[in-house]
Formats: C-alpha cells, sequence, structure tokens
C-alpha cells in the first residue's frame, strides 16, 4: 500500500502518521529524512543537493524529485509500501512523482488529506505562551494556568510569545501553505485518489476515519 499525507501545519499529520505506520507497517518517507539520508550516503543525486544547500540556495525540483525516486526504488518500499510526507509539494511535483511511479512499477493508492479549519489551527498554533520569569510553557488551549494570569510554578505574571506563535505569523503561514495545497487537492480529487478527513476530532477518532479508508483499499 501505498500513500501519501496532507495536512496544514497544526492539522495533527505526524500523530496520525506515527498510527499508520505503527498498524500498516508502510515506510513513512518525509522529504528531510530523504535528503539527510541522500547526503550522509553521500550518493550522486545527495552531492548535488548539498551543493545547493551548502550556498544557501533552495533544491530545483529536478533535485528533489531524484532523491525521491532514489528513496522509492530502495527494496524496504517494494515490501512495505509507502507514506509520503512533505512531498509532491506543487503540481510539477505530483506530475513527476506519477512518473516515477510509472518508472518502478508503483501506484499511489491513496492520498489521505487532514482536514481542519483554519480558524481552529490558528488557535492550535498561536495558543503557546511562556513565563518571562522562570521559562514555563503553556498553551491556552491544551495547557493553561491553573489560575489565569499567574504560573503554576513561579506564580509570575509576566508572559509572552515567541514570534513564530504569534497569530499573525501563524496565520501568513498557513495561508502559504494554502495556496501550495490547493492546486494538489484538485489534481489528486480528479485522479480519483483523495480521501478528506476531519481533523478537528479527536486523535484517535481521526484515526478511525483514517483507518476505514486504508481498510478498504489495503
Amino acid at each position: 500500500m501505498n500513500l501519501m499525507l496532507m495536512g496544514l501545519p497544526g492539522a495533527g499529520k505526524g500523530t496520525q502518521a506515527e498510527k499508520i505506520v505503527d498498524k500498516y507497517h508502510v515506510i513513512h518517507i518525509s522529504t528531510g529524512d530523504m535528503f539527510r539520508e541522500a547526503m550522509a550516503q553521500e550518493t550522486p543525486v545527495g552531492l548535488k543537493a548539498k551543493g545547493f544547500i551548502d550556498q544557501g540556495n533552495l533544491v530545483p525540483d529536478s533535485v528533489t524529485n531524484e532523491i525521491v525516486k532514489e528513496r522509492l526504488a530502495q527494496s524496504d518500499v517494494f515490501q512495505a509500501g509507502y507514506m509520503l510526507d512533505g512531498f509532491p509539494r506543487n503540481l510539477d511535483q505530483a506530475k513527476a512523482l506519477d512518473q516515477i511511479n510509472q518508472d518502478l512499477n508503483l501506484n499511489l493508492d491513496a492520498v489521505i488529506d487532514i482536514q481542519v479549519d483554519k480558524n481552529l489551527l490558528i488557535d492550535r498554533l498561536s495558543g503557546r505562551f511562556i513565563c518571562r520569569d522562570c521559562g514555563a510553557t503553556y498553551h491556552k488551549l491544551n495547557n493553561p494556568t491553573k489560575v489565569a494570569g499567574i504560573c503554576d510554578r513561579c506564580g509570575g505574571t509576566d508572559f509572552y510569545q515567541r514570534d513564530d506563535d504569534k497569530p499573525e505569523t501563524v496565520k501568513n503561514r498557513l495561508d502559504v501553505n494554502i495556496k501550495m495545497n490547493t492546486p494538489l487537492i484538485d489534481y489528486y480529487q480528479k485522479a480519483g485518489v483523495l480521501h478528506q478527513v476531519n481533523g478537528a476530532q479527536e486523535i484517535d477518532q481521526v484515526f478511525v476515519e483514517i483507518d476505514k479508508i486504508l481498510n478498504a483499499i489495503n
């Protein structure tokens, strides 16, 4: 079984990926892992990628596609199947993946898109705040202080947010990802392999939905 996992930041993709691997034993392949492995092994395409990264440049799609093909050609993928995470990121890469699958005699069986409303994601991702006095970390939804405005650990009342956690930063990050994901969602919907699940539910319930989809195609 060969899968692709999609979802905006904060949608719970990492948690569901672990659950899928635990049950179905597919090989979880993230873009970062592929690059690190290719560069560590000093494969020809890994050295190409390293050249761009060392110069502070983005790795071109052509090199990324080569790294993906190199990874998907390995024997563990043929034995267990794959779950791609972070690739493809655009339509050109999606079409390249089609060609890679064709060359390797593989099929993409399902694209799982974990959907969560953007406003809920903003709350999830921008909810973290930190006590300036002792560094204790809280979350307004998942881990608030026991008494509002007072640090549980030191009794301090001065809190701050990191720039990355501020709502306006989070919103911009989500907007970029939505713009990037929308053409891919359309592409895989037309291909008949897209399955969308409600990621606003409890973690276990989200997996129940995913599990039903995977059971049907496995």
